[in-house]
């Protein structure tokens, strides 16, 4: 079955979206969705939280820090992983990102 984004089935759908950017999540710079590494969407909400609990579990294992900004935007990282970035002439902080939203917030 496709969705389209003005269906109510996709109105009652959750999201949880994993990016990797030298920025945190909740900045969404313009073409943010680029660094979309995954993208899952589930049709309730128990199982969109028992996923959610899972990635944040993992992800807490994994890096070192980790931020959080309106109870849906999660930053996580470690100071050893960054990349040289010529702009800055310099290094930048390397951010794992998640965001956990209802589908209709994607619009």
């Amino acid at each position: 079955m496709r969705i389209s984004y003005d269906s109510r089935e996709w109105a009652n759908m959750y999201t949880i979206l994993y990016m990797k950017a030298d920025y945190e999540p909740w900045w969404k710079f313009e073409g943010w969705e680029a660094f979309i590494q995954t993208n899952e969407t589930f049709a309730t909400e128990e199982q969109f939280k028992l996923a959610l609990a899972q990635k944040l579990e993992h992800f807490r294992l994994t890096y070192d820090n980790e931020a959080t900004k309106e109870g849906k935007y999660w930053a996580f990282w470690s100071e050893d992983e960054s990349f040289y970035c010529d702009a800055c002439d310099d290094d930048t902080q390397v951010y794992h990102g998640i965001i956990a939203i209802k589908s209709e917030e994607l619009k």
